[in-house]
């Protein structure tokens, strides 16, 4: 079977960095690969484009699966291309087990926004591994900014731990919520109210009085909340997201926000703790993916797994013999 010829690595650079979207949607293709070749090639381009990157706001949108999260990144992509910017859209969404693929399939709920020449809309399966998840999205990040998209919106999946991971990789992050839909305090983990810049309580034109009444419970609330290390005050507002209202609103908190950690330092200090931690992160991976990929490993785990099944060793035991085991063949 003849090998695929790879592309030369300067010349693709090149027209990823020119804005190129079958480059950019391409290279994002070898980002997501498996094959050793493509992640040792998109390595390479990465390493080339990565002095033109970092100069977007990067988002991050999270919110219970049917708050509207899709219906309010088109509306705010839409918004944002009238005000004269580029919006890269990056969707991270849970995998079909059988076929590994998207399930949600956003960048159908997003006709509007996918055809505009000024937004590129990507759906990524979440995978099976969340540090997979944070690998390609923060990979993906780095080429929308280097093709010249100065928002990257990262919408989550709303479930899970990919609401901290993407919480690590982006500048503001916004948490929906609905009035009267269970999403009120006790409904939200409190972690994730925590980490929000901004609360929107979506939806507001369907029940506008409980709309009102959410709002004010959430504002009365995060006075209790210790103060943001950003010396930000996470605002609360109502949107219809369907109907574009308070749209502007939550834009103009974002470039306040901005403003304020720029002036403080804090912005630039956290973008180099993110930078720092996807090192760490990538390591961890690099490693995980090496241990079991090993083919003795893989032999010996299956017979670990059924000593552990009769009683015989506990799962820690197994794991570390494991290890060692891994570590005295390298």
């Amino acid at each position: 079977m003849k090998k695929t010829q790879l592309p030369d690595v300067h010349s693709f650079s090149e027209r990823i960095k020119q804005g190129d979207r079958v480059a950019l949607g391409r290279a994002i293709t070898f980002v997501e690969s498996s094959l050793p070749a493509h992640q040792a090639f998109i390595q390479e381009v990465l390493n080339t484009i990565m002095p033109f990157t970092g100069k977007a706001i990067r988002i991050g949108i999270t919110g219970s699966p049917g708050v509207g999260k899709s219906t309010f990144v088109e509306s705010f992509g839409m918004y944002l291309i009238e005000q004269g910017h580029k919006v890269g859209v990056l969707a991270v969404d849970p995998s079909s087990r059988q076929t590994g693929g998207s399930i949600l399939g956003d960048k159908t709920r997003m006709m509007q926004l996918g055809a505009s020449p000024n937004a590129f809309v990507r759906p990524s399966p979440a995978g099976q591994t969340l540090g997979g998840v944070a690998r390609h999205t923060r990979e993906t990040i780095l080429l929308c900014e280097a093709a010249g998209y100065d928002i990257i919106l990262v919408e989550t999946v709303g479930v899970g731990q990919s609401e901290t991971a993407v919480y690590d990789m982006t500048d503001f992050y916004l948490l929906m919520i609905l009035a009267g839909a269970g999403d009120e305090l006790q409904g939200i983990k409190r972690g994730v109210v925590e980490l929000a810049d901004l609360i929107a309580v979506n939806k507001s034109d369907i029940h506008p009085s409980l709309a009102q009444k959410a709002k004010a419970a959430y504002t009365n609330a995060l006075h209790l909340f210790p103060a943001k290390e950003s010396q930000w005050t996470p605002p609360v507002v109502t949107v219809s997201a369907l109907k574009g209202k308070g749209i502007e609103q939550i834009w103009d908190s974002i470039q306040s926000h901005h403003q304020l950690v720029k002036k403080t330092g804090y912005f630039q200090a956290r973008r180099q703790q993110q930078l720092i931690q996807w090192m760490d992160d990538a390591l961890e991976l690099e490693i995980f993916q090496h241990f079991f990929s090993d083919k003795k490993v893989a032999k010996t785990i299956e017979s670990y797994k059924k000593q552990v099944l009769q009683l015989k060793i506990t799962p820690f035991s197994a794991a570390k013999q494991l290890v060692l085991l891994f570590l005295r063949k390298k």
